[in-house]
């Protein structure tokens, strides 16, 4: 287990969490980074990060090596994991993709390198331990606690988020005994100012994950529900909101549609591991239920604002979140769907997507330009900042008379639309 400035680490996994955690580790160690998908890996030599997490000078400079070539990467000190886990179509853990990741590590491993294998993903507790470990054994011959060993540190990555970056956070880190916990500790205490807090265990250190994102989940269904109670009163949270706001320990939750690769998947992985052990997860599914719902509460309010009349819809963007590229699990589609399913004919517009992406997950069509045109409906659904800096006389311009601005995060709160109908939260 070697740690130093020639310990030889590769990341498995070069999405919106490996490959900025790639770029770091690469400042101070021996780096390689692994995908399977060769185009990801061709574009990042180019420079090119689609997910927009990784400038295209930080790509130029980066000592990280990059290669989709399994066999490249055999023998390391380091295996760290970082792939996607979602749910299925029931909403139960989808881990093929993370055994597939454990199986090609286990291809690799030296056992007289005695490699730590650290897995970042978002599991609920035991997966590391109880399937991961045994997994690894199975497919490489080799013996857990003697030929390699077990870590965990879970990812905490923030698409967009330029403040709490990886070197600036706090890295929970925990291995199977306190030797690897300590190794742990040096390796991601090198790359972060803020150090690594060491779990008690990797049970522990997966849980902790897990209930983070839970936790914003339950809290952004509370505020989506009073926005279902306040919206017949006529009430704008948003208004609710700069009120209660004012107590010094109201928390600064807001409502809104909930997608993502975490806040919507995460909590799911809890509710499981409670169904395994028997126990009715009621607080975390009730509000799954609530923010799962809330996409098509949303469209039914837009139509019953227009009292029922069919009509044409702009949708300002679908991504999960302002100001990333990322659709994974956006709940944008929810909105679409309905406003669909009620009869309305509905143009997307999102400066950020991929459109053969949104095509391809959602079947859904982007314009290619700039919207243009009177819509009954203009709904801001995802606050970016090409949205933010329209002014009111360009947002007026897609407004028929007698339509409808719809802001769902109240980004437009207090500018002059004239004659024009508004709604928000």
């Amino acid at each position: 287990m070697q740690l130093g400035k020639d310990a030889k680490i590769v990341v498995v996994g070069l999405g919106y969490v490996g490959l900025p955690l790639a770029i770091v580790l690469a400042r101070h160690f021996d780096v390689t980074g692994f995908d399977v998908d060769e185009a990801r890996v061709g574009e990042l030599r180019k420079g090119n990060d689609r997910t927009g997490e990784v400038a295209p000078d930080a790509l130029r400079e980066t000592s990280l090596g990059l290669t989709a070539e399994a066999s490249q990467v055999s023998g390391a000190d380091f295996y760290i994991v970082a792939v996607p886990t979602p749910v299925d179509g029931d909403n139960k853990p989808e881990l093929d993709g993370l055994l597939a990741a454990t199986r090609t590590v286990a291809s690799l491993i030296d056992p007289a390198k005695r490699p730590i294998i650290v897995y970042e993903s978002t599991v609920y507790p035991g997966v590391t331990e109880d399937i991961c470990g045994p997994e690894l054994e199975k497919a490489a011959g080799l013996k857990r606690g003697e030929d390699f060993f077990l870590g965990y540190s879970p990812e905490r990555i923030n698409p967009g988020d330029r403040k709490h970056t990886i070197d600036k956070i706090v890295k929970v880190v925990a291995g199977e005994n306190a030797e690897v916990t300590d190794r742990l500790a040096e390796l991601y205490g090198t790359i972060t100012e803020a150090g690594a807090f060491k779990a008690a265990s990797i049970k522990a250190a997966e849980a902790a994950k897990v209930i983070e994102n839970a936790q914003r989940d339950i809290n952004i269904a509370f505020m989506n529900e009073i926005a279902r109670v306040f919206a017949p009163l006529g009430l704008s949270t948003w208004d609710v909101l700069d009120a209660a706001q004012t107590k010094w320990n109201f928390l600064p939750f807001t409502p809104g549609l909930v997608g993502g690769h975490c806040i919507g998947v995460d909590p799911y992985y809890l509710a499981h591991c409670a169904e395994q052990l028997g126990h009715d997860p009621q607080v975390i599914l009730a509000g799954r239920s609530i923010n799962d719902d809330m996409g098509g509460w949303v469209a039914g309010e837009l139509h019953s604002r227009r009292g029922g009349k069919l009509g044409r819809v702009l949708v300002l963007g679908l991504t999960f979140k302002e100001d990333v590229p990322d659709l994974r699990n956006s709940r944008v589609v929810d909105v679409i769907a309905k406003l669909h399913d009620l009869g309305h004919q509905v143009d997307v517009h999102d400066p950020l997507a991929d459109p053969g992406e949104a095509k391809s997950e959602y079947g859904l069509d982007l314009l290619s330009g700039a919207p243009s045109g009177a819509y009954d409906i203009v709904f801001a659904a995802v606050p970016h900042r090409q949205y933010r800096d329209m002014s009111d006389e360009s947002i007026l311009t897609l407004v028929a008379p007698g339509g409808l601005v719809a802001d769902l995060k109240g980004m437009w709160r207090g500018r002059d639309f004239g004659d024009a109908e508004r709604w928000t939260l």
